[in-house]
């Protein structure tokens, strides 16, 4: 049962993140084109609720996709079981979230 959860938040993340990708990609390349600079950038998402939210539903997403991901190579590469392989996918879920977190935090609070 734990295998089909994990199978099916993996790819309920995925599907979270494909329009998020790809809007993502579109600012990147409006940013790009033009021409904005960092302090522009910034201006534009610091104090703004809908960066916060974008960005923070990107980052937990994320968070989630890749820890599943990486258990998955854990357990095939290195044969780790049981406690080990869920205290490595807890662990690294959640320095994931912790970093994108601030990473959030920094571009979109005040």
């Amino acid at each position: 049962m734990l295998d089909l959860r994990l199978y099916m938040a993996q790819r309920i993340s995925a599907m979270v993140m494909a329009p998020l990708v790809l809007g993502h990609i579109a600012v990147m390349i409006y940013a790009i084109q033009g021409g904005l600079s960092t302090a522009e950038i910034l201006s534009r998402t610091q104090g703004s609720v809908f960066w916060f939210l974008f960005y923070g539903l990107f980052v937990v997403a994320v968070s989630i996709h890749a820890a599943i991901g990486l258990r998955v190579i854990a357990h095939e590469w290195l044969r780790l079981r049981g406690a080990a392989l869920s205290l490595l996918t807890w662990g690294i879920g959640l320095v994931l979230l912790v970093m994108g977190g601030r990473a959030v935090m920094a571009v979109t609070l005040l």
